[in-house]
């Protein structure tokens, strides 16, 4: 790394080195391109760093464990999405569980939201 590295850029490689089992399930659906959009992961967005990002449609897709469900964490998730809204992207949030358990769901609700009826 240099010198002059921003720290959203560093906190987005430390984040891409240690993901979580549930992003790495997410992240082999959309690394595979199933989902025809080219997404990046653990990408740096102004002060933010969102789980998976597809800049062609300004698509964020966040991956919610258990630390998600305190009050300020909850806090800080709204505020980062009112940030992403601002700035013209899309958030989508998917617990863990879903991914574990529903995987093919999970898919199709990323497709409702890139194809909506």
């Amino acid at each position: 790394m240099t010198g002059n590295t921003s720290p959203m850029v560093t906190r987005a490689r430390l984040n891409r080195a240690d993901m979580t089992g549930a992003e790495e399930r997410l992240w082999s659906v959309l690394r595979a391109r199933r989902i025809r959009y080219k997404f990046r992961r653990q990408r740096p967005i102004g002060r933010y760093v969102v789980d998976f990002a597809c800049s062609a449609i300004k698509l964020a897709i966040e991956v919610d464990g258990p630390n998600h469900d305190t009050q300020e964490q909850k806090a800080f998730d709204a505020e980062r999405e009112d940030y992403l809204r601002m700035a013209g992207w899309r958030v989508t949030r998917f617990a863990n569980a879903d991914i574990y358990q529903a995987l093919g769901d999970v898919e199709a609700r990323i497709w409702s939201v890139l194809e909506p009826e």
